[in-house]
Order: structure tokens, then C-alpha cells, then sequence
């Protein structure tokens, strides 16, 4: 199986290079490239892309994620997060591949404490949110065999994080504040990738029956928290580690979202119900906490140097 990945530089895209391997031939590009051209601001060039490669798979891991600043360039988050996955969506389709699509909790507008499901209307409160709405609603007009997976709070190993920001917040301040009124769950660009690569099996090699697995599911860790106290929760982490880095910070404050304004509205509420996706996948997802001290425990061990 032939398998094109976009995005390979991102959080997300590192995983999925992983992740994808032992599935057949990964094609993995960045916005870079220059073998082939997969530039998300220049659309139309994904579809030569994609007519020379023929593909059995898409994985479209690129996106436009600053969320503050789409809110000034809304044209550009447009393209990246819009108009690319409608050419990728078209191009797929005419050779048959599958498609796979990844969105956001922010496709929501955050009200109410209930977890969202897919069937759920979304309202987003953003451009980015809108933006990648549009993406979703292009790959379902312009492609038949599609997975979108909306997810929330992506952390990794590599790349820009909460969870890298608190460290070293912690490390240059004695005191930090957090919100504490945004609900939600950490989701490891790991899990994601995992998850994705065993979805690829699953309808690559129809192993759920004859029901059409193609449409939007909700992935994202088990169970939630705040940002106040997912901060919490990283700090404890790390302090209580044998090799645990110098931390100047010494409290820790929670502020509802009104005391931290920021250019983009953020959804009070990004819960994501799971259900449909571990129930036609035949998965369990695990605890956001899980995989967050898995990830600080592996950045605190000592480098493995390799005998000669």
C-alpha cells in the first residue's frame, strides 16, 4: 500500500512517519519538498501531487494552527485549512483513495458542560474554528472515502506545546497563571497516530464488516481537565522525577478566560464523546494523564549512547 503524508513536520506529522511504516511505502512530505509539490498555500500544486503518486492513501496532517493570528490573515488560514483539502478531497477521489482528515474541537462554540458528539451542530467561534469547518465540509462534498478526525489540545514530542510552554515558564517565573474555566483533554500526537494507522488497517483491510466506515469521528484522550490544572499536573510531574531540571516557579494561580484576552475566542468547553470511534474501531482510549507522564518521563531520562 502506497500511503502520501502530508504535513510530516508537524507534531502530528513525526508520529505519523512512525506510525504508518509498517503499513507499506510512506511518501512523507512537508511544505518544503523538493521532490514533489505540497505546498498547502499553493492548492492546485497538491493535485499534481497526488496524479503522479497515485496513492491508496491520503494522510492530510498539514495546517494553518495559529489561532490568533487567522483572526488578521483569515484568507491565508483559508487556503490552508480549506481550499487544500478540497484539491486533496478531489484528487483522491479520482483515484480512489482513501482520505484521511484531521480537525478540532473548535468547530464547536464551547457551550454547555455536555461532551460534544459528532452529530452535533457545530458553531464555530473563530476563524480558525471556521476555517477548518470549511475543510471538513469540502473532503465530505468532494470525497467519498473519507476519515476526519477531530481532536483537541495537541501535544508531542517535537514541535512548539502547552506542555513545553509550562516548562519553561516555570523556569524563567516564580509565579504563573492559568486558565481554569476551558475544559478539555490533552490528546499525544502519538495516540493520534496510532490511532490513525489502526483505523488505515481497519478499512483498507475490512475488518469491520460491510457497514461504509467513511465519515467524521471524535478522537481524543480519556477523561478531562483544565489548563490550570493540566499546568498543575506537568509541574508535580516533573518535581517529583529523580532528574527533575531547576524550576523557579513557586505558585501556581487559576483565572477565567475574561482575565486572559486573546485575539480569538476559545471554546469554554472542548470535551469531545469518543464513543462512536472506540465502539466501530473496537478501541480504548487511555487517560490524557497517561500520556503526558509518559512523555515528561521520556524528555527527563538520561540519553542512551550507543556501544561501539
Amino acid at each position: 500500500m502506497k500511503i502520501l503524508l502530508l504535513g510530516k513536520n508537524g507534531q502530528v506529522g513525526r508520529e505519523l512517519q512512525r506510525s504508518l511504516a509498517p503499513l507499506g511505502t510512506v511518501v512523507a512530505l512537508g511544505s518544503k519538498d523538493e521532490r514533489w509539490p505540497s505546498d498547502f498555500t499553493q492548492p492546485q500544486s497538491l493535485r499534481q501531487t497526488v496524479e503522479a503518486l497515485r496513492p491508496q492513501v491520503i494522510v492530510n496532517a498539514a495546517a494553518y494552527t495559529a489561532v490568533d493570528r487567522a483572526e488578521s490573515e483569515p484568507e491565508q488560514a483559508r487556503r490552508v485549512n480549506a481550499t487544500a483539502p478540497g484539491v486533496l478531497a478531489e484528487a483522491a477521489e479520482s483515484c480512489g483513495a482513501w482520505l484521511v482528515h484531521y480537525s478540532t474541537d473548535y468547530v464547536f462554540d464551547g457551550s454547555g458542560t455536555r461532551a460534544w458528539t459528532e452529530s452535533d451542530a457545530p458553531a464555530p467561534l473563530n476563524v480558525y474554528g471556521q476555517t477548518k469547518l470549511e475543510g471538513e465540509q469540502q473532503v465530505q462534498a468532494r470525497c467519498r472515502r473519507h476519515l476526519i478526525l477531530r481532536t483537541s489540545w495537541v501535544y508531542g514530542r517535537h514541535g512548539g506545546n502547552f506542555i513545553r510552554s509550562v516548562l519553561r515558564l516555570a523556569a524563567e517565573r516564580e509565579e504563573l497563571r492559568f486558565v481554569s474555566d476551558q475544559i478539555g483533554a490533552p490528546t499525544g500526537a502519538d495516540l493520534i497516530a496510532d490511532v490513525t494507522a489502526h483505523l488505515l488497517r481497519s478499512v483498507t483491510r475490512s475488518e469491520i464488516g460491510t457497514s461504509e466506515p467513511a465519515g467524521i469521528y471524535h478522537l481524543a484522550a480519556a477523561g478531562e481537565t483544565n489548563w490550570y490544572a493540566y499546568a498543575a499536573y506537568i509541574l508535580e510531574t516533573v518535581r517529583a522525577h529523580p532528574r527533575a531540571p531547576a524550576l523557579r516557579a513557586r505558585r501556581l494561580d487559576p483565572i477565567p478566560s475574561q482575565a486572559y484576552p486573546t485575539a480569538a475566542r476559545r471554546p469554554l468547553n472542548s470535551r469531545l464523546d469518543t464513543r462512536k470511534i472506540q465502539q466501530r474501531f473496537d478501541l480504548a482510549l487511555p487517560d490524557w494523564g497517561e500520556g503526558v507522564r509518559r512523555l515528561l518521563e521520556d524528555w527527563l531520562q538520561p540519553p542512551v549512547i550507543p556501544h561501539s
